[in-house]
This record gives structure tokens, C-alpha cells and sequence, in this order.
């Protein structure tokens, strides 16, 4: 990717090296990321609590902090990553640049765009959606309306699931940043009340679409930035294309359990998740993104 660095985004909370730090505690809301797929396929995703992911991907029941285990917070307005940190500088580079990208998108529609922020930490973290641990990947509250990651993730998308480069990693935020405009546009909330008036599997159902519609916003993004910025460089799409495929629900499950259910799936197979995000990129235009109304 073609990224200004000097471009950076002033939402970035750098809390890495600090003991939970993070956005505070308190927790209504359920999230939403990438790293929690294996978790809904074999009941475990690499040491997290199985019963905290599926109360919040599939509103089986509310997330709260473990009060048991009290963490220290971190000051609220932790500075920026350093300069010398080119990872992080990275993801400030990305993330101003969805902020551009969106905030024209909603100025269009006649709205003003809110940007999220975006939590750096290490180890374990507190949000507004309760505790979390590296382990659990990079996710989305809507609570706080903030993005976290611990970047130590970034190796685990190549070596684990063999989506390398940074177009892949991106991705991964672009992702992220959809679920935010979800929130914004009141999608979050329509879905979580849906989810409580039906079935655990038609439940299921819509948050699969959920992660889907996310996919395509991410589409979105690289469309709007590449015709805008000219931001793409060769082999970037593929690299996306790459990373959405190897979080498919069925990926993941055959690498795992060496077998597929469907009936388990959270996020959607390789490939629709592939084929949302080129819709997106594809077309640019949200009307294009209704995972709901479509079949998938």
C-alpha cells in the first residue's frame, strides 16, 4: 500500500506495556472481530473464554468484566505510538485513512462520520465491552465505539493463517472500522434486537451477515482510497482477497477439526467473505453491502 506516513490518525491510545490498560470498564454490547472464529467452530479459539464469545457473537447473553479479577487501567489519554514503531505507525496510516474514506461517504449522505478510536495493548485488555486477552484478537465495541488490537496478532495472520503483506493487515482494520459504521448507521443495535426475539441458529444467522456487511465495508474503503489516493499498489487486492479467505468459518474448521459445520458458522465461509469484500471494492457503494436481504 501507498500510505503518506505522515498522515496519522489522532485516535490512536497507545497501551501496550501496561497492565490492561485500556477503554474502561462496564459493559453492555457484544463485539465483534476477526480473531474470535475458532472459538464458534470447536468451542475454544487459542485460550479464550468459550462463554464470554458466545454470549457476544451470538446474544445468547450479556458481557460483563470479570469483577473476580480486577485490572489496572490504564490513564485515560495515552499517547500516541512512537515514530520509531513502524507496525503501529502502520495502523495510525490506516486508520487516518478509513477516516477520510468514510467521513466523505457519510458528508454525502448528508451525515457526519465519528471517528472510533483505535486501542493498542499487550496481554490483556479492559473495554467498555469487559476483559479481553491478546488471545481473543482484534475486535470492535460497540459500547465505547473503539477498535483493539494487540499487533502481536499481525504474525499470528501469517504464520497461522497464512495471509501475509500489508494489504492483509488492513484488511483486518478496514474490517474493524465497518463494524463501527454498522454502529453508526444503527445496524448493531436493529441486529442485537432482532437476535433476542428469534432462535439461537437464526440468530446465528445475522450475525453472520453482520460479519459479512463488515467484509464489504472493508471493499468499500480500498475502492473509495484507491480511486481517491491511489493507495493500492499490485498484488494488494489478492493479498485481501488472501486474508478474507483464511478467516472463513470453514477454513479455519477443516485446519482445526479437519471437518465443516455449517451450522456453527459466525462469520461465513471462505467464500463469502471473499466475495462480500470484492463486492464492496467492486462497487464502492453501501446500497451494494445489504448481506441481510441477499442471499449470501
Amino acid at each position: 500500500m501507498k500510505l503518506d506516513p505522515n498522515e496519522r490518525s489522532d485516535n490512536v491510545e497507545d497501551y501496550r506495556g501496561r497492565t490492561g490498560g485500556g477503554g474502561g470498564g462496564g459493559g453492555g454490547g457484544f463485539r465483534f472481530g476477526i480473531g474470535t472464529l475458532v472459538i464458534l467452530a470447536i468451542g475454544y479459539f487459542l485460550g479464550f473464554d468459550p462463554r464470554l464469545i458466545m454470549g457476544l457473537l451470538q446474544g445468547v447473553q450479556s458481557m460483563t468484566p470479570d469483577v473476580s479479577t480486577p485490572m489496572e487501567t490504564a490513564p485515560a489519554g495515552s499517547g500516541a505510538p512512537r515514530s520509531d514503531d513502524p507496525q503501529a505507525v502502520f495502523v495510525s496510516n490506516v486508520l487516518r485513512d478509513t477516516e477520510k474514506t468514510w467521513s466523505e461517504i457519510f458528508r454525502a449522505g448528508g451525515a457526519q462520520y465519528q471517528n472510533p478510536k483505535l486501542v493498542l495493548f499487550s496481554d490483556q485488555v479492559s473495554s467498555g465491552c469487559g476483559a479481553a486477552s491478546a488471545s481473543s484478537g482484534p475486535f470492535y465495541c460497540p459500547a465505547d465505539q473503539k477498535l483493539y488490537i494487540d499487533l502481536n496478532f499481525y504474525r499470528q495472520l501469517d504464520t497461522e493463517f497464512g495471509a501475509s503483506g500489508d494489504f492483509a493487515q488492513a484488511y483486518v482494520l478496514a474490517h474493524e472500522v465497518g463494524h463501527h459504521v454498522q454502529t453508526l448507521l444503527g445496524t448493531s443495535a436493529r441486529v442485537r434486537q432482532a437476535q433476542e426475539r428469534v432462535s439461537e441458529a437464526e440468530g446465528s444467522k445475522y450475525q453472520v451477515a453482520m460479519e459479512l456487511q463488515a467484509d464489504c465495508y472493508a471493499g468499500i474503503w480500498a475502492y473509495h482510497s484507491n480511486q481517491e489516493r491511489s493507495t493500492l499498489e499490485p498484488g494488494d487486492i489478492e493479498e485481501g482477497l488472501r486474508a478474507a479467505s483464511s478467516v472463513g468459518d470453514d477454513t479455519i474448521q477443516k485446519r482445526t477439526q479437519g471437518y465443516v459445520v455449517p451450522e456453527s458458522f459466525t462469520h461465513g465461509s471462505a467464500q463469502q467473505r471473499v466475495s462480500w469484500f470484492k463486492r464492496g471494492f467492486e462497487t464502492g457503494s453501501l446500497k451494494a453491502c445489504d448481506t441481510f436481504g441477499s442471499e449470501r
